[in-house]
């Protein structure tokens, strides 16, 4: 599990807004938004976009940050190379998000709980979940490959369901 806050750092720092890997100019722009978590997007006849349900937010406090990357190697977990992030206040329990997405395609959700809401990753408060909750070990140092998390979505309203892991 120690393992898995590396990774879990990893999207810290990702969404910290680092340096951007370069990227066509035209693709630049489609990286790095910031919205609102605006549920009515996930409406019947609305998308394309993801529902993301996370349970097992340890507390209300801090924030609850929600990522969605494009489902490739070069993209997921790096700097500056998400999509759209979604930070609210936390709830204690499960928390629902709305996550637009560019088109259908592929994509890979993380999520991390700053429980005391710094902006810093603190291995023993801060949790962390990734789409299709892959199992975290040694060997892959808490960032799972793309492969492990990645899921397809079509023109309409996706729902995935993912739990938040915490170190103790």
């Amino acid at each position: 599990m120690r393992k898995f806050f590396a990774g879990l750092s990893a999207l810290g720092l990702a969404a910290a807004g680092g340096a951007m890997l370069s990227a066509p100019a035209a693709a630049q722009g489609e990286y790095r938004q910031k919205i609102s978590n605006d549920m009515r997007k996930c409406a019947p006849g609305k998308g394309p976009a993801v529902r993301v349900t996370v349970s097992g937010i340890k507390s209300a406090s801090g924030k609850v940050r929600v990522q969605v990357y494009r489902g490739t190697k070069a993209d997921w977990l790096e700097s500056g190379r998400w999509l759209n992030r979604i930070e609210v206040p936390a709830r204690k329990g499960t928390m629902t998000f709305c996550m637009p997405v560019p088109a259908s395609g592929t994509y890979a959700i993380a999520a991390r709980h700053d429980a005391n809401g710094n902006g810093k990753t603190d291995i023993r408060q801060d949790g962390g979940a990734m789409s299709r909750n892959p199992s975290i070990n040694i060997f892959n140092l808490g960032k799972p490959s793309v492969s492990k998390t990645r899921f397809d979505t079509g023109s309409g309203v996706s729902s995935i369901s993912i739990q938040m892991k915490y170190f103790g």
